[in-house]
């Protein structure tokens, strides 16, 4: 067995030799795919390995341009722009997934057309490979290396670090894309700390039931839920009346359903510490995004005073702060604080306190 001295003085020719003696590895037949470099087959068989890395690359950055610059904000069917926004998804999938199919059909037409055929028999054994093991080993992967001639074929080399830096490129895109716009340059006004019951200016903001016509609006009176009822509800502002884009924005806004409870009278009322006035009467608001992974809390059960989410069984306790009693949810629902203004309308005494649905790493509750 050489020694550490020696085996730093072999070639990669000599290592591999004594690695096939040591792992009792027997070459049957070793045979360049293409003994003759530089033949019109040769070629022939780059141009179709780098036309799949080829393809990767181009798949890769129209994903990354689809991802940027496709219209992604939500638009509804039939509106305009609607065919756009439910393409999204899928153009952004079929890239990505072309970009990765072709760069794995690149390696296997590589493997199949442009490295050496060879038919080797071996004896496995088990247990931990030596330093000699380790080191032949190494000097087999370069010398496959050497003898695939990937240096020398530069077309296919340059094509493969195209396709694999575009495919990386987009691995991290999708993953950390989303960040690329800072949700927190508006300050205290930023998107994750304000819903559509936040007033800029003071003007008031009235609760407003969807009757399925957005253009239409019908407010709210506590009269108008009988006890044991609930009824979502959606902000609105009289700077809204006669904007058509704008109730039409807020019914599908996500962080802006609320979902407004009267309590029976004989049900005992537990409330959350600083939010004892939040409620107007028996009357409850709260978002109806749920603090697990933000399904809508659309189910009551009258009879245990519990929100349902369907999604994933969490349970809230309404006449407990909606604090959550079963399932994953660990923090309650977002307690809206509601009052009645002079004609009787239902309204928001400000947004919420805290920010609705899941978490994210700013909120401290």
């Amino acid at each position: 067995m050489p020694s550490d001295d020696e085996l730093a003085r072999m070639s990669t020719d000599d290592l591999v030799r004594l690695g096939n003696q040591i792992d009792d590895l027997e070459v049957v037949s070793d045979r360049e795919r293409f003994p003759v470099p530089g033949t019109r087959a040769e070629k022939r068989a780059e141009r179709q390995v780098a036309g799949w890395f080829i393809i990767a690359a181009l798949s890769g950055i129209a994903f990354l341009v689809a991802f940027i610059a496709w219209p992604w904000e939500y638009v509804g069917p039939g509106e305009e722009g609607g065919v756009l926004y439910a393409l999204y998804t899928p153009v952004i999938g079929f890239l990505f997934g072309l970009s990765v199919f072709a760069v794995g059909m690149g390696v296997i037409a590589y493997s199949k057309k442009l490295l050496p055929e060879d038919l080797t028999i071996q004896q496995r054994h088990d247990g931990r490979s030596s330093e000699i093991d380790r080191r032949t080993a190494a000097a087999r992967l370069v010398q496959t290396g050497q003898q695939s001639g990937i240096t020398r074929r530069k077309l296919v080399y340059r094509s493969i670090g195209a396709a694999g830096g575009v495919l990386s490129l987009g691995v991290l895109v999708a993953a950390f894309g989303g960040l690329v716009k800072n949700p927190w340059k508006e300050g205290p006004n930023s998107p994750l700390l304000i819903t559509g019951w936040h007033s800029e200016d003071g003007e008031r903001v009235y609760m407003r039931r969807d009757t399925g016509e957005s253009d239409q609006v019908v407010l709210v009176r506590p009269g108008d839920l009988a006890p044991g009822a609930i009824e979502t509800v959606y902000p609105f502002k009289e700077s809204m009346r006669n904007n058509e884009e704008e109730l039409k924005e807020v019914l599908h806004s996500a962080d802006s359903p609320v979902m407004l409870i009267h309590l029976r009278p004989e049900v005992t009322v537990i409330k959350r510490a600083g939010q004892e006035d939040f409620n107007y009467g028996a009357l409850f608001a709260y978002s109806k995004i749920c603090s697990h992974m933000g399904c809508p809390t659309s189910l009551y059960e009258d009879q245990t005073n519990r929100i349902l989410c369907p999604c994933h069984q969490s349970q809230f306790q309404a006449n407990e702060y909606a604090k959550p009693v079963f399932g994953p949810a660990a923090r309650p629902l977002a307690q809206l604080p509601i009052a009645v203004d002079d004609q009787g309308y239902l309204y928001a005494r400000s947004d919420f306190i805290e920010p609705v649905g899941p978490a994210f790493w700013e909120r401290s509750s």
